[in-house]
């Protein structure tokens, strides 16, 4: 029979190689500084809310997760060089990203150095479309179907209205607008009048002259396809027109921190999608997404927006695969995540082979009044989920991609 002071003295060796074990190190690409610092801190929280919870619970492969972070300021340079500072660090994947020509650029130097990359925020159809590839997997939705959701609630409650888009020019903002017309028959340009805003460098001159053609039009909705600071600065500016007395304002990806930042009076009844809201996990009964948004709640004083649940559910995802693979070997994990279905914050998803999309249900919101909001203990419950599209029929289909894709029919 093994002695006491022997036994305490082995415990003490499993504990200490245990909590000795190299980290495991996971890098985060997010935006602290620039236009989109808001959704940059709701990433860092989300991954952070993960780390923690799997660290807990013992780590992956029996080692703690290490949550590594620099700054992109939302450019897709400086996101490509932080894969390279990642790699050298020994990262095991990246995720993160405020925009999808972060999202793309990041994406193909991981690739290139043999890391995962999941993009947070990048809903440009290309991601997983015609410049998808292995390691690469997007937990949000796609441009598509944001525009899919957002058509069917469209085309039921407001048919043959006339359009008018202010859109991004960059990948996410030409893919968002192309299918929000095919989705709402509104691709004749003579008839639904459209403004382009500089990717880079657009002033308060640019959105104001945007919004006053937009006001000279006839159009009776007016799509708003920007994000960030961008946005803000054009919905108070809409404001200052009164346009939302005269048209439905539609911003087809909308966020916690958009709201917060522009202002509920400002983004009162204005329309746009997410793939997830505080409210999601009471409404379909999950439990394990309960308890993120009360452990969110604990932790900040504040409701989580679908950015810090996208970063969280990436984690996690990723930690489940390799564990299910047994390694951390990228080839290992794509195999452990392909078709593999899920329950967490929300409803069932699953990570299609094909083009490593994220299938899952889709929900388009209205902006609460400033007064109901205002009755809230945080005054953060923002929205109302007024349309609900399941995955299957948001994303598109096999053949869609394939046409898109032209002769490179499969994932390199």
């Amino acid at each position: 029979m093994l002695r006491p002071t022997l036994v305490i003295a082995l415990a003490l060796l499993t504990f200490t190689v245990a909590h000795a074990a190299k980290p495991i190190r996971l890098g985060l690409n997010y935006p602290s500084t620039g236009n989109y610092k808001s959704e940059g801190l709701e990433l860092r929280r989300g991954a952070m809310l993960a780390v923690e919870q799997i660290n807990q619970g013992g780590g992956v492969l029996g080692r703690p997760l290490e949550l590594v972070s620099l700054n992109s300021a939302a450019r897709a340079e400086k996101a490509q060089a932080n894969v390279e500072r990642f790699a050298s660090q020994g990262a095991a994947m990246v995720f993160g990203g405020a925009n999808s020509e972060e999202a793309l650029s990041a994406g193909q130097r991981a690739r290139e150095l043999g890391l995962l990359y999941f993009p947070t925020l990048g809903y440009a159809n290309e991601i997983t479309g015609r410049d998808g590839h292995r390691h690469l997997f997007r937990e949000s939705n796609s441009a598509w179907m944001s525009a899919r959701v957002l058509g069917e609630y469209l085309s039921w409650h407001m048919p043959n209205r006339r359009y008018y888009y202010i859109s991004l020019d960059d990948a996410w903002g030409r893919s968002m607008e192309q299918a929000l017309r095919e989705a709402t028959k509104s691709r004749d340009r003579a008839r639904h009048g459209y403004s382009k805003i500089a990717e880079r460098g657009a002033r308060r001159g640019d959105y104001l002259a945007a919004l006053q053609k937009a006001a000279a039009s006839e159009a009776d909705v007016l799509v708003i396809v920007l994000l960030g600071e961008d946005l803000v600065q054009t919905m108070r500016l809409a404001q200052t027109l009164d346009l939302g007395k005269r048209m439905q304002i539609i911003v087809p990806n909308l966020t916690q921190s958009i709201v917060e930042q522009a202002g509920p009076m400002v983004m009162e009844h204005v329309i746009g999608t997410e793939a997830w809201t505080w409210r999601v996990p009471k409404l379909v009964e999950s439990a394990a997404g309960q308890a993120f948004v009360d452990r969110y709640i604990a932790q900040h004083q504040a409701y989580p927006g679908s950015t810090a649940a996208s970063a969280y559910g990436i984690v996690q995802q990723w930690a489940a695969a390799a564990q299910r693979a047994g390694k951390l070997d990228s080839a290992a994990v794509i195999a452990a995540m392909e078709n593999h279905r899920y329950r967490l914050l929300k409803d069932e998803q699953y990570w299609r082979d094909f083009d490593h999309q994220n299938v899952q249900s889709i929900f388009a919101v209205r902006v609460r009044s400033r007064s109901e909001i205002m009755q809230d203990r945080f005054k953060q419950d923002y929205f109302t989920i007024i349309h609900r599209m399941d995955g299957e029929e948001a994303a598109p289909s096999l053949d869609d991609w394939q046409q898109e894709r032209g002769d490179q029919l499969q994932l390199q």
